[in-house]
């Protein structure tokens, strides 16, 4: 066992502020990392549930670049309206 390290690290928080060790518990704590994990597992649970088990269609990289081409062509439509300007192809 490393004991100057612990010994070390032992020194080092209790040099800390009261608040420097509420965040370093918060960054060491297992706990809030298991609750995050426990959340998106209840989440993909009822996504899976209300789904009844379908896979997602199109599949989620093609549906990702569907919309987002759809939502730079209004962005362009938007821009061209404000501008006065006619389409390049125009």
């Amino acid at each position: 066992m490393n004991t100057q390290l612990i010994e070390t690290l032992a020194q080092i928080i209790n040099a800390l502020t009261l608040e420097e060790k509420a965040l370093l518990q918060e960054k060491t704590s297992l706990k809030n990392s298991l609750e995050a994990y426990q959340k998106m597992v209840e989440v993909r649970e009822k996504i899976f549930t209300r789904r009844e088990g379908k896979p997602f269609a199109p599949p989620l990289n093609e549906y990702i670049a569907q919309t987002r081409d759809e939502r730079t062509a209004q962005q362009d439509e938007f821009i061209r309206s404000c501008l006065g300007k006619k389409k390049v192809n125009e």
